[in-house]
Parts: structure tokens; sequence; C-alpha cells
């Protein structure tokens, strides 16, 4: 029997990426075109970072998130919009003195970081489920800041997209679930090939998908070279797809990706490879649990 196969495409992300391939959208015009071809090409769902049109660096403004959910509602497609809170989470020391933030750094309390998602209500929205050595830099996310972010998300209404990394924010995130302050059975994104996470490969995933919650609907993404394999073995295991210009720049190998589009496009010929059909928007929200399309 085919099983309907949701595709979620993360569009731009916050990596200093614009330089490295020209696809990766940066005004709110940019981001939100980017979110409609994709939802034509194939994706039910749309993760969505913001940036500043002048730097092209990653941005919290909640003008810039509007604009991009006005954008996309009033398109006529009826994606599903999944906007992050993973911005304001950054810490690296100064280098003069340790006990610092240093100038890269984007430390902000919980409130600030889900003020977009209370304003803007959108379906989805993700929640980073604890703290990791990112790279060079610290990603925190301290339990108690996690709750007071899950119960704003749960008062809004907005379902969270609970971002694993690493066994022990799985295991958090079932607390998190026993506890209450995540409403339903949880919605699941594993997180693979992140330094210094669980790596992208199937003994990786398959033990992350071990640990789910009995029921809950889950997603999966390798970064950069480990986007398309991940995508294989995600379905293979029974979970939904997650490609886009957040996570990886190439088409192929040597290519770059033209644009979100056309990895998505990719993804549903994998997942129609394997026997599986894409999902429509309609078939996500069955899948998930949401309800209609908000206006």
């Amino acid at each position: 029997m085919q099983r309907k196969v949701i595709i979620s495409c993360a569009v731009t992300g916050s990596a200093d990426s614009p330089g490295k391939n020209p696809a990766v959208p940066v005004t709110p015009e940019q981001i939100a075109n980017s979110c409609v071809d994709a939802a034509k090409a194939g994706a039910a769902v749309v993760h969505i970072h913001v940036r500043d049109p002048k730097t092209t660096k990653p941005s919290m403004d909640g003008a810039l998130y509007r604009e991009v959910v006005e954008r996309i509602r009033s398109s006529g497609t009826d994606v599903l919009i999944n906007l992050t809170t993973g911005p304001g989470a950054r810490f690296e020391h100064d280098p003069n003195d340790p006990t610092k933030a240093g100038p890269a750094s984007t430390l902000r309390g919980p409130q600030d970081r889900v003020r977009h998602i209370q304003e803007l209500r959108p379906d989805i929205c993700s929640l980073d489920m604890g703290s990791l050595n990112m790279g060079n830099r610290v990603f925190i996310n301290t339990p108690a800041h996690l709750q007071t972010m899950a119960l704003a998300i749960k008062e809004a209404g907005v379902t969270p997209e609970l971002e694993v990394f690493e066994t022990g924010h799985l295991l958090l995130a079932k607390k998190f679930l026993d506890a209450g302050y995540v409403k339903g059975q949880g919605m699941f994104q594993i997180c693979l090939g992140i330094s210094w996470g669980q790596p992208a490969t199937p003994e990786a995933m398959m033990y992350m998908r071990n640990l789910l919650p009995a029921g809950s609907p889950w997603f999966a993404f390798g970064i950069s070279l480990h986007q398309f394999p991940m995508v294989a073995q995600t379905v293979l295991l029974g979970g939904h797809v997650r490609v886009g210009l957040e996570d990886n720049l190439y088409l192929e190998k040597g290519k770059l990706a033209p644009s979100n589009a056309a990895l998505v496009e990719k993804a549903g010929r994998i997942i129609q490879e394997l026997g599986d059909v894409v999902a429509t928007p309609n078939d996500a929200r069955e899948i998930l649990g949401l309800s209609a399309a908000r206006n």
C-alpha cells in the first residue's frame, strides 16, 4: 500500500549561504516566492527563517516574518507555514573575556523568540529541544526557556515541530509531552549531520526513530551531501522528509541547486521511485492532525 509522504522545504536558514549560492532567498518577497514555488513543486510544508535584506544576515524582525507570511497567505497556496524559533540561541565567548558573550552571540529571552509565533499564528513552528556544540559556537536552549516557549506556543494554538539533534533532546521532548507542555502526540524533526550532533547515517536515524513516542509523526533530514541519501532512508523507515537550501546548496555533486523547488522535485522523485506518493497540504494536515488553512 502506498504511503503519503510529506515534503517539508527549509527555504533559507540562517547560515552565511547567500554568497555561496545566489538561489538562496534573502528579502521577504524572495523568501515568499521561493515558498510558493516549492509548494507548486510538491512541498506541503515550508520552514521559514528571515534575513536582513541589506546584510543578508539572520534576523528576528517581526515585520519581516509578517511580510513573508502575508505574501504566502495571499498567494492562493494552501501550503503549511512553519516559522522558526531558533534565532536568539547562539553563544560565543568574547575572545578577550570568556566570562562575557562575544559579538557574534545572539542570546535572547524565550518571549522574544516566540513573539512572532504569538502574533502570526502559523500552522507550525520549530522548537529546538536542547543545547548543542554547533561548529565552533554553542546553541543554547535551556529546559526552563524551552518550557516557557512551549507553553506560549501551546497557548497560541500552534503545533511545535520538536527538533532533535541528539538523543538527549528527544528524551527531553518526550518529557515535555508527558507533562502536557506540548499538545497532541508530538511532531518530531530528526536533524542529522550537524556538527556536533547525531551523524547522518542509517544507524543513527534508526536509533532516533526507535526512541520516538508510538504514533508520533516524524520528519528527518541530513545536511549537505547527506540530504538525498537521508530522504531515501527516511522514506524507508516510515518518516516524512525535509529538503531545502537551508540544509544543502547542491542539486548533485558539483552542481548548485537552482532553486528550492528543484530540491523538492528531486525529493519527490525519490519518494515515487520507492513506491510512495507525495502528500498534498490537505494530506499533511490530516497526517499531522492540524486544522484547515489559516487566513
